[in-house]
C-alpha cells in the first residue's frame, strides 16, 4: 500500500507528537461535524480553516522523503516549521476577514507573504500526501499564467503579475480556496468518515464474506469473489490501490491457489478495485465535485442514479469475462469447506443497512450533507445490534481520527486542483483549450471524444481522480458540450477515463499494486487489466452517443430494452475478448462476436436488431460445434 498510494505513507509517531497528530486528527474531524450539524461556515472561512488543518497534518505525518514513509517515528525539525507556518495560513482568513474584505482586490505586503506561502505549501503537501505528477502539473499551470505572453500560438494571454496570481490563489474562491476545495471541506470530508466508521463495524470484511457466501462455489468462484467484492468495497472507499490491497489480500491468493495465472488474478483484482469508483451511491470524490461544476440544479442523487447502468455494466464484463476464462482454462469453485458459513453470514445482513439507508435518504431528496450525517449515525446504532460489531466510545474516536487522516490526500489534492482551476478562469484557457480540439478534431464529435480519452487518460497517470476530473473537466469536458452532449454525459465521459487510467499502461498503480500482491509482471497485470476493463472504453462513448443509458430523456419499458441488450452485449464482447464462450472460438467468431457486442451496447433499433440476429447465429454455432470442429479455419 504505502509503495503504491502516497497516501498510505505516513510516520508511525508516538509521544508527544503522537498526541498532537492525534489530537489534531481529531479536531479536524470535530470541526468539520460541528459545522455541519450547526451550518457551514462562509466561504473562505470554512475552506482555509480546512486546509490549515489538512497542511499542518500532512507536515506532520508525511515525511519529505518516500523512502522514509512507514518508518520515521519522529518529526523532522523543518516539518515543525512547515507546519506551524500551516497554521498561520490556515488562520489568516479567519484573524484577518474584516480587513481582507474591506480591502477587496488589494493586496498589502503581509497578504503577499502568507498567500505566496499558502502556495508554496500547498504544492509541497501534494507532493508529499499525494505524489508527483499532480504537483508538477499544478507547477506548470502557474507559469503558463505568468508567461502567457511567450505561448505560442492560441494559447497565448496577456500574463499575470506574480501579485496577482497570488492574489487570485489565496484571496478569491477562484484559487486554493475554490470549488474543488468547499467540496472536500463539506461533502467528501463526511463521507470519508461514514467510510471510517463502516470500517471500524466490520463492514468491509463482511463485504468479502458475503462476496465468498454468494459467488464462491461457482466456476471460478475466488474472482467472482474478487469482482463483487471490490464493488462493494467501492462504496466506502475512494481509492482503487486502498481497494486492492484491501479486498486483494486474500483475493488473489486463492485464485492463484486455484489455477489462474498471476498477472490474470491481479487484473481482476486491479480492474474490479478501480470500478469500485464508478459504483453508486458514493463513486469516489470526484462525483462530488460533479454537482458543483454541473450545476443547473443536477444534485448528486441524479449523477449516482445515472451512473448506475454503465456502472452494472462494467461489473458485469467483469464478471462474464471471469466466468469464461475460468471455463477455458478448467477452474473449479471453492469447497464447501473452504466456505464460511452461509447461515453466519446472512444473519449480519443487517451490516448493509447503512448502505441502504444512505440511498434511501438521497433518494428522498435530503441534502447531501444531511444524509452522510444520519448514514453516521444509522452506523453506530447498527453496530450496537452485536458485541463483535460495536463500536463504543473508543472505536469512535478512533474512527474520527481515521476519517481524518484518509481526507488529508483529498484536501491536498483539491487544493492543488484549485491552483490548476484558478489559472484556466483567469487565463481562460479553458474555451481555447476546447477550441483547440475542436479545431483538431475537424468538428467531429467521436475524433473530440477520442482526443478527449486520451487527454484524460495521460493526466490521470499516477494522479488521484479527483485533481484528473478537475483538469479534464475544465478543460475537455467543454469541448464536447460544444458540440451538443449533454452536460452529464460530458462530464461522466472525463470521469470515466480519468479513473480507467489506475489501471492503464505504461503508469496504472492499481494494476501494480494488484502485482505486488500477485507477484506477477507489473506491465503485463496492466495490459489484461484494461482487457478485462474493455467496457470501460467502449460504455462511455456509448452514453455520449445515446444518453438513454443515462436514463436521459427515456421511458421506463425502453430502459429495460437499452439494460437487456447492453447485457446481452457484454457477453459477446466478454467471449469474443476471452476466446471462449461454451467451447474455444475462433478467431472469425471472436471478430464478430466483439462486432455484435458493440452493436448491442449501443441503444438504437436497426444496431440492436443486427446485434440479436448475429448473436443468435454465433450462440447457434456454439452448440452444433460444441465437440467439434468448424471446417477450413484455423484456431486463434
Amino acid at each position: 500500500m504505502e509503495k503504491y498510494d502516497p497516501e498510505a505513507g505516513t510516520r508511525k509517531l508516538k509521544g508527544i507528537f503522537g498526541w498532537i497528530t492525534f489530537a489534531g486528527l481529531l479536531g479536524f474531524s470535530l470541526f468539520q461535524l460541528y459545522t455541519s450539524i450547526f451550518g457551514v461556515l462562509t466561504a473562505q472561512l470554512q475552506r482555509s480553516i480546512h486546509l490549515g488543518f489538512a497542511l499542518a497534518l500532512i507536515f506532520l505525518l508525511f515525511p519529505a522523503r518516500r523512502k522514509n514513509r512507514g518508518k520515521e517515528h519522529k518529526v523532522a525539525w523543518y516539518d515543525v516549521i512547515l507546519a506551524g507556518i500551516s497554521v498561520i495560513v490556515g488562520a489568516y482568513w479567519p484573524l484577518m476577514i474584516d480587513d481582507l474584505v474591506l480591502r477587496a482586490g488589494n493586496v498589502t505586503n503581509l497578504d503577499f507573504y502568507v498567500g505566496l506561502a499558502a502556495i508554496l505549501l500547498v504544492l509541497e503537501a501534494t507532493r508529499r500526501a499525494v505524489g508527483l505528477p499532480i504537483t508538477i502539473i499544478a507547477v506548470i499551470f502557474m507559469a503558463y499564467a505568468v508567461f502567457g505572453p511567450y505561448m505560442p500560438g492560441f494559447i497565448a494571454h496577456r500574463g499575470l503579475e506574480l501579485e496577482r496570481l497570488v492574489q487570485t490563489m489565496f484571496f478569491t474562491t477562484e484559487g486554493i480556496l475554490g470549488t474543488p476545495l468547499a467540496v472536500s471541506s463539506t461533502f467528501i470530508f463526511l463521507f470519508l468518515l461514514f467510510g471510517s466508521f463502516l470500517i471500524k463495524t466490520g463492514v468491509g470484511e463482511y463485504f468479502n464474506d458475503l462476496s465468498i457466501a454468494i459467488a464462491g462455489r461457482s466456476v471460478g468462484g475466488p474472482a467472482k469473489v474478487a469482482v463483487f467484492s471490490s464493488a462493494l468495497q467501492g462504496t466506502i472507499s475512494g481509492s482503487s490501490v486502498a481497494n486492492v490491497v484491501t479486498s486483494g489480500a486474500f483475493t488473489i491468493p486463492m485464485m492463484k491457489n486455484l489455477g489462474y495465472k498471476k498477472e490474470f488474478a491481479g487484473a481482476v483484482e486491479a480492474s474490479s478495485s478501480t470500478g469500485g469508483q464508478l459504483m453508486p451511491p458514493v463513486m469516489g470524490a470526484a462525483a462530488f465535485l460533479m454537482v458543483e461544476f454541473i450545476g443547473g440544479g443536477i444534485s448528486y442523487w441524479d449523477i449516482a442514479k445515472a451512473a448506475a447502468i454503465p456502472a452494472i455494466l462494467y461489473f458485469t464484463g467483469i464478471w462474464i469475462m471471469t466466468h469464461f476464462e475460468a471455463k477455458r482454462i478448467g477452474l473449479r469453485g471453492l469447497t464447501k469447506e473452504e466456505m464460511p458459513s452461509k447461515r453466519e453470514v446472512f444473519g449480519k445482513l443487517y451490516l448493509l443497512l447503512p448502505i441502504i439507508g444512505i440511498i434511501i435518504l438521497m433518494m428522498s431528496g435530503m441534502s447531501v450533507i444531511r444524509a452522510a450525517l444520519w448514514s453516521i449515525v444509522i452506523t453506530v446504532v447498527v453496530s450496537a445490534i452485536r458485541k463483535e460489531t460495536r463500536i463504543g466510545f473508543k472505536g469512535m474516536i478512533e474512527a474520527l481520527a481515521d476519517g481524518a487522516r484518509t481526507a488529508l490526500g483529498v484536501a491536498a489534492a483539491t487544493a492543488a486542483a484549485g491552483i490548476i482551476v484558478g489559472v484556466v478562469t483567469k487565463t481562460g484557457l479553458g474555451l481555447k483549450m476546447a477550441n483547440g480540439l475542436l479545431d483538431l478534431a475537424g468538428g467531429a464529435l467521436l475524433p473530440t471524444l477520442f482526443l478527449t480519452m486520451i487527454a484524460a487518460l495521460i493526466l490521470g497517470m499516477g494522479s488521484p481522480t479527483t485533481a484528473n476530473y478537475v483538469i479534464t473537466s475544465t478543460i475537455a469536458a467543454p469541448a464536447i458540450i460544444l458540440l451538443g452532449v449533454p452536460d452529464l454525459s460530458a462530464h461522466l465521459f472525463v470521469f470515466y477515463f480519468g479513473i480507467v487510467a489506475d489501471i492503464t499502461p505504461p503508469v496504472a498503480l492499481a494494476a501494480f499494486a494488484a502485482a505486488a500482491i500477485s507477484g506477477g509482471e507489473p506491465f503485463k497485470t496492466g495490459v489484461e487489466s484494461s482487457k478485462l476493463a474493455i467496457s470501460a472504453f467502449i460504455i462511455p462513448y456509448m452514453f455520449v452517443l445515446s444518453p438513454e443509458l443515462l436514463m436521459i430523456d427515456t421511458s421506463w419499458i425502453y430502459l429495460i430494452w437499452v439494460v437487456f441488450t447492453a447485457f446481452i452485449g457484454m457477453i459477446a464482447i466478454s467471449a469474443g475478448v476471452i476466446g471462449f464462450w461454451m467451447r474455444k472460438m475462433y478467431w472469425i467468431e471472436r471478430i464478430v462476436a466483439f462486432i455484435s457486442g458493440l452493436c448491442l451496447i449501443y441503444p438504437e433499433k436497426i444496431s440492436d436488431m443486427v446485434g440479436l440476429v448475429t448473436f443468435g447465429v454465433l450462440l447457434a454455432l456454439q452448440f452444433i460445434y460444441k465437440g467439434g470442429q468448424m471446417p477450413k479455419v484455423q484456431k486463434s
